[in-house]
């Protein structure tokens, strides 16, 4: 066994995985997996920059987790850069920060090895060989990627949780224009995506990220968020539907109120649940199975067959 940590910086969080992994023997032991959210991508669908206190709040972050890594006595460590730093002018600053603190440059990957990050580290312990769909929804883009045991085609397309909150939702709770608008963004990316993933013919259609845990954590309704019951649970379009005009009608007082609500997703969880419920839509998935395990996992993979 190889212990490696695996970091992804995204558009809103930073979050850290530390594990035992066997790539012969398909063995990963969890011994830290956690989150922070920084909101790196503020502002970056406008500015074209990294904002100074999103820096700074990302910067913090690191120097957290280097604690735990040194604690830990990781033997490898990993750093996957994604959405917000590949949209940014000075995504050198970000680059040079990460360096000074961890000791490894970040790498900012593409969006479609973003995809083959997830899709690894997300159906790592399904079993069957069924196609499956994943779908990672993320701050500033969502990946889609389609495969049995191996990828077969992936996309990423630039709608995020923040990104369409950013770009199109201005009351609260958001007006039926600012709703439709995001739908429309939110349509024609998975018009884009369609152009090289199949979304129609998959088995099944597997769900990552926040926004998805959040939504099925609302949908079991669990008192406190609860990785274990939500790590496969499968919601059911209807309800994911139920859910998502719900929150759409909250206001940020109410949405902050629910028990499985992390603080950082309370302003961008309506964008994030109605690009959910599209992607449902377009499939015509009656349910989609929610997975703890994403582009984290399938980093510390790739980490340990590095090491070996």
């Amino acid at each position: 066994m190889t212990r490696v940590a695996a970091i992804d910086c995204g558009t809103n969080s930073i979050r850290l995985l530390v594990a035992d992994a066997d790539p012969a023997t398909g063995t990963l032991v969890e011994l830290d997996r956690r989150m922070t959210i920084v909101r790196l991508g503020q502002g970056v669908d406008r500015t074209g920059r990294l904002a100074p206190d999103a820096l700074d709040r990302t910067f913090a972050a690191c120097r957290d987790y280097a604690e735990i890594i040194k604690g830990l006595g990781a033997e490898r460590l990993r750093f996957v850069a994604t959405s917000a730093s590949r949209d940014a002018e000075n995504r050198d600053d970000f680059v040079r920060g990460v360096l000074d603190i961890l000791g490894v440059e970040p790498e900012v990957i593409t969006g479609d090895q973003e995809a083959e990050f997830s899709f690894t580290g997300a159906t790592g312990e399904l079993p069957g060989h069924e196609e499956r769909l994943v779908v990672d929804i993320g701050g500033g883009s969502t990946e889609f990627v389609i495969g049995r045991a191996h990828v077969e085609a992936a996309r990423s397309v630039d709608i995020g949780c923040v990104r369409l909150t950013e770009r199109h939702i201005r009351h609260d709770p958001p007006s039926a224009a600012e709703l439709a608008a995001v739908r429309a963004d939110v349509d024609a990316a998975l018009d884009l995506a369609e152009e090289t993933v199949p979304l129609r013919g998959a088995d099944t259609l597997v769900g990552l990220a926040g926004s998805v845990t959040t939504v099925a954590g609302i949908a079991l309704g669990l008192d406190a968020y609860d990785s274990e019951a939500i790590h496969h649970s499968r919601i059911p379009r209807d309800t994911v539907a139920e859910i998502t005009r719900s929150l759409a009608a909250s206001t940020h007082e109410e949405r902050a109120a629910i028990p499985v609500m992390h603080p950082g997703r309370v302003d961008v969880i309506v964008s994030g649940a109605l690009v959910l419920l599209a992607i449902m839509d377009r499939v015509g998935a009656s349910e989609v199975i929610v997975s703890e395990h994403d582009i984290l996992d399938g980093i510390v993979w790739q980490a340990a067959r590095d090491a070996g």
